[in-house]
């Protein structure tokens, strides 16, 4: 039980980046006052837990609507959080975990930015929703692991919330080279957990004993 909040919880943090949402939440509201950063970082955590969790829950019923295998999930799972997990090492920014470019000018034109780009794609993004569909399938049937799935979502979540009310004072204390040590470290984690979903999808495919 352990060891599977531990696999929840790191895959979690290392797909929502708490505090790469929150320097990006400070640099959207460096011109806000405090009162309307504090609803901002409320209103998207939110919102974002909604999205997730609601892919929780049905996410395998839309699974199975579409034919797609636990084994399928298992292994596009493991390709796109091993694709996470490169760029976090080596301190690179993707759309599966941060905005592009134009989505940036975007929010910059927006007068509230709590659903866009904050709780998507930033918390509750793809890779955010793929761990979430792949942790969740992986403890089908099993109601223990599917409440530590859940609880672990939640709490990484709220530790997103208060990453984003803190963003000033975390920024400060850890500094750039602080914040690419702690990324760097959870990609080399997310990166192995990546590896075995993938290894599990391609043994439980039977792909190579000839099988489909």
């Amino acid at each position: 039980m352990i060891e599977y909040a531990a696999v929840a919880l790191t895959t979690f943090f290392a797909t929502v980046g708490p505090i790469d949402v929150a320097t990006m939440f400070a640099a959207f509201t460096v011109a806000l006052p405090r009162k309307e950063r504090r609803r901002i970082a409320f209103k998207a955590s939110f919102i974002a837990l909604i999205i997730l969790v609601v892919f929780a829950l049905i996410g395998r019923f839309v699974l199975d609507s579409l034919g797609i295998s636990m084994a399928a999930l298992r292994a596009a799972g493991g390709i796109l959080l091993l694709l996470i997990g490169i760029d976090m090492v080596f301190a690179r920014h993707s759309g599966a975990t941060s905005t592009t470019a134009d989505e940036d000018h975007e929010a910059i034109e927006k007068h509230d930015i709590a659903v866009f780009p904050l709780a998507t794609p930033l918390i509750a993004g793809p890779g955010a929703i793929g761990a979430t569909l792949l942790l969740m399938a992986e403890a089908q049937g099993n109601l223990l692991h599917q409440t530590i799935v859940l609880s672990s979502l939640a709490a990484i979540v709220l530790l997103t919330l208060v990453s984003m009310l803190m963003a000033g004072e975390i920024n400060r204390f850890l500094g750039v080279t602080g914040i690419q040590v702690i990324t760097r470290v959870f990609g080399i984690l997310l990166t192995a957990l990546a590896v075995q979903f993938l290894f599990d999808g391609i043994a439980q495919a039977q792909l190579l004993s000839g099988g489909l």
